[in-house]
């Protein structure tokens, strides 16, 4: 099994149960800005960066989808018995993954824009896969310029943007990336997903052009204890397009399964 090094958390809030966030590829806690502010008033916030990503240290070689989660489960476990898990595409299958390997730490789940995984069509898995040598010639700065504007609506203000496409530049490198990209092309959660116990809010932006909506329904469909909620006028990254209404949501997933008051 592959050795983990050191992971990078950005935590908020000292009361409450534990969230923990786990971003998509090409990105980083930095992703949860709008959720370490908004939510650490009612809960224990920390989102990572995924080995291999931003300030987390490179793995001693390559993770599949199971080195992920059992990274995500020994983070759980440093901070107490259980967590409560928001996934953002890339980061919502680790979570899915992780409530299955691991389901006595996942206390429910929050699974944004995400999918089964990219091995659920090979057209996917291979252009998935190809993203590793797209960002060896380009380099981190021109890959996350070609590929940052799409994960936003149409719409989005040049200000998030430019804070998408930042992100992206300080978060990838090789070899991290494409051990992601590998992880994500191999997964197809479809068998699994019945068998995941956890209650699980499944969200998605209603102009997400990367992972779609129906990948969305898809993942609500096959859970057994599960509410689907649609983002108005947000694309791929719901959580930072419409913070407002994406964490309105999640309170009220977590009033529900954490029982959280409704005011801090």
């Amino acid at each position: 099994m592959t050795a983990v090094r050191a992971i990078h958390v950005a935590e908020a809030g000292s009361v409450g149960p534990l969230l923990l966030c786990l971003h998509g590829i090409g990105s980083s806690s930095a992703a949860f800005a709008p959720q370490l502010a908004e939510l650490s008033p009612y809960l224990r916030v920390a989102a990572w960066d995924a080995p291999g990503c931003a300030k987390s240290a490179d793995p001693e070689g390559p993770l599949d989808l199971d080195g992920y989660a059992d990274a995500a489960a020994a983070l759980i476990r440093e901070r107490g018995a259980s967590a409560h898990v928001l996934g953002v595409s890339w980061g919502g299958v680790i979570a899915l993954r992780l409530a299955s390997r691991h389901p006595g730490l996942v206390d429910s789940l929050i699974i944004a824009d995400s999918s089964a995984g990219s091995g659920t069509d090979p057209a996917k898995a291979d252009a998935m896969r190809k993203r590793a040598a797209e960002l060896a010639e380009l380099g981190p700065r021109a890959f996350a310029e070609r590929r940052g504007p799409r994960l936003v609506s149409p719409d989005a203000l040049p200000q998030l943007v430019q804070r998408v496409v930042d992100t992206m530049a300080a978060s990838v490198r090789l070899p991290g990336y494409a051990y992601a990209a590998e992880s994500m092309a191999a997964a197809d959660l479809r068998p699994e997903l019945p068998g995941i116990t956890a209650a699980t809010l499944v969200l998605c932006g209603d102009q997400d052009r990367v992972t779609g909506v129906g990948a969305s329904q898809a993942i609500a469909g096959a859970l057994h204890k599960t509410a689907y909620v649609i983002v108005k006028d947000a694309g791929h990254l719901a959580n930072q397009e419409r913070p407002e209404a994406f964490n309105a949501w999640v309170l009220s997933h977590l009033r529900i399964t954490a029982r959280i008051p409704e005011r801090p």
